[in-house]
């Protein structure tokens, strides 16, 4: 399907020219009465937009359509498995491991990693159904846009892209501070410092530019050449850790495990919260299903196990960290140069930073490459402007998306030292996981004119339960320094919802191809841990995250929503002239038949 206000955007010659109607076509920009007249049809259409979900096969077709030219399918299970161990085990194993075991949990660090991992493999399995059932590009934005609908598709996307650029800023910037410890020197050294800027804006990082520019321009030429590169980087990666569990267990010594929970069960939970981020990232290879040439095999192996060899390797090395020191002896800023220093292998210190080196390439890589199709599918919705979401013929990858993503990256990583939004990042990963879980309930055990009202009803009550028990938990948890009553009390609650939901309730939906097991409970399960974790951040953290969705708002009221509602409206009059020019052909001469309205893009 073509619409008419995408005409322009077919016309030029090079994806990356454009004029005003690439960015607007939309009826409610063509001038200023128009608009006005938007506007005032605001509550209107925020109405209709709040209430209208997207349907599968919109995504798969109709959606896809608005890009001019399709994404290649050249990715494998293999590449897939090697994408997310790139995307997820970047820099941070080598801080957090030691920040944690230091601070919270002791050696019990291990335990620490692997229920935050065990957390994060639930969110991956919701994740996974999705991506198989629709593989777009999309990802969560599409997913959501599917069951909860547009306007919390919208708020939840706007998080998802401000988490990736912000990350990938700060991992550029991480990217010169370890460049900086293998030169031997400080990384303020390759900083230009601007005296009249303001404090944490003024160490401009020019090789953080640099290194975005690259790894941009990788992800712009091809996605198999990505992922080829990915590969190699990655083994690399991994043979490096090899070699500093080999010398790291050479100085074993089981007697720094005499004490292995010295901070208790708050301490070993509290430590899970923070090292739940060790295994973000994952969600940006989901938006490469529309590129994997067999969505149902491929995805599950390929994220699943991404996820699983990342837990191992993550358990290894922080048992390989506490058994070389004893855990009050850690350095928390650079744990395993430190380690290796004090058992008389200083030349470790290298071999770390290398390994941090690559692991923050393939991060960035992974980054851009998710930014850029999730901001695709957010063009070829019209929430954001069209031209975005454009596929380059030549390439097959969204190369305008990938550039405009790019700026972004590289202007925060060349002023901004972003340690005051690391926890904001926290909360939009979170948010946006059991927003996910969420939807994936939704779509077991809702389907619009087949769940009776009852049903709806009782799944309602059901949902506002586990919510409800779920953020109680979490309130308990960051308010109450002693004491397990409470979470007796909502732990029931929680348990009772999800088996009233299994029991009285039957699923309306299955999936086709691959689906999660144990539903209700995983998901369940999934939203209850993520909400918990929530409650383990601090206040000023929230304030933030309110502040950047209340400005998500704005701008949805101002323009996505409306360049959106018109977008589904002519997509809409466009399928039903189809439908009536089909009835005409097909029956002319006979009594007419009731439509068929399968086709129309968008449902209640």
């Amino acid at each position: 399907m073509a619409n008419s206000s995408e005409d322009s955007m077919e016309k030029s010659k090079w994806s990356w020219c454009c004029k005003k109607d690439d960015l607007f076509p939309e009826e409610s920009f063509k001038n200023w009465g128009n608009y006005k007249k938007a506007l005032k049809e605001t509550n209107v259409r925020l109405k209709d937009r709040v209430f209208t979900r997207s349907l599968d096969h919109v995504e798969l077709n109709q959606m896809k359509t608005r890009s001019h030219h399709e994404m290649r399918k050249t990715l494998s299970w293999w590449d897939l498995i090697w994408f997310g161990v790139g995307a997820v085990m970047g820099a941070g194993i080598f801080v957090l491991t030691g920040l944690e075991a230091r601070n919270h949990a002791g050696p019990a660090v291990i335990i620490s990693f692997l229920i935050s991992g065990i957390s994060a493999l639930l969110s991956v399995f919701c994740y996974t159904e999705f991506a198989v059932e629709i593989p777009v590009a999309g990802g969560s934005f599409a997913y959501l846009r599917v069951e909860l609908g547009d306007f919390i598709a919208f708020i939840a996307a706007g998080n998802i892209l401000f988490e990736y650029v912000v990350v990938g800023a700060g991992v550029s910037r991480s990217w010169t501070s370890y460049f900086a410890t293998l030169c031997n020197q400080d990384p303020n050294q390759f900083r230009i410092f601007a005296s009249g800027m303001a404090e944490n804006y003024n160490h401009l990082d020019i090789i953080a530019v640099f290194i975005s520019i690259a790894v941009g321009i990788c992800a712009c030429w091809s996605t198999k050449g990505s992922s080829n590169f990915n590969l190699v980087a990655t083994v690399i990666h991994m043979a490096v850790i090899i070699l500093i569990l080999v010398a790291g267990l050479t100085k074993a010594n089981v007697s720094n495990f005499s004490n292995f929970v010295p901070f208790g069960a708050r301490g070993l939970f509290t430590s899970s919260a923070v090292l739940f981020f060790a295994y973000v990232g994952f969600d940006g290879v989901a938006t490469l299903a529309e590129e994997t040439k067999n969505p149902g095999r491929d995805i599950p192996i390929g994220l699943i196990g991404a996820m699983v060899i990342t837990i191992f390797v993550y358990c290894v090395l922080a048992a390989t960290l506490c058994l070389m020191q004893p855990y009050t002896a850690i350095d928390v800023d650079a744990p395993f140069s430190m380690a290796f220093k004090a058992v008389g292998m200083n030349w470790a210190k290298y071999v770390v930073a290398l390994g941090a080196l690559k692991g923050m390439t393939t991060v960035l890589l992974a980054n851009i490459i998710g930014q850029a199709r999730y901001f695709t599918h957010i063009g070829r919705t019209h929430m954001a402007p069209p031209w975005l979401a454009i596929i380059s013929e030549k390439t097959g990858t969204p190369m305008n998306a990938t550039i405009v993503m790019t700026i972004a990256n590289c202007l925060v990583g060349f002023f901004t030292d972003l340690g005051v939004l690391s926890n904001l990042l926290s909360i939009s990963t979170l948010f946006i996981f059991s927003l996910v879980a969420l939807a994936l309930l939704v779509r077991r055990y809702y389907v619009s004119g087949e769940t009776s009202n009852v049903d709806r009803n009782k799944f309602i009550v059901f949902l506002t339960l586990i919510i409800g028990s779920s953020t109680a938990t979490a309130m308990y948890w960051a308010l109450s320094t002693n004491g397990w009553v409470g979470f007796i009390f909502t732990g029931l609650i929680w348990f009772s919802s999800t088996l009233g939901l299994q029991l009285t309730l039957k699923q309306v939906r299955k999936p086709k191809l691959w689906g999660v097991p144990l539903v209700p409970w995983l998901p369940s399960a999934t939203i209850a841990i993520n909400v918990f974790l929530l409650g383990s951040l601090d206040g000023p953290s929230f304030i933030r995250f309110a502040i950047w969705t209340a400005i998500l708002f704005v701008y949805y009221l101002l323009v996505g929503l409306h360049a959106s509602y018109d977008s589904a409206k002519e997509a809409a009059d466009h399928d039903k002239n189809v439908l009536e020019v089909r009835n005409v052909e097909a029956g002319a001469g006979a009594a007419p038949e009731k439509a068929d309205t399968s086709v129309l893009p968008e449902t209640s």
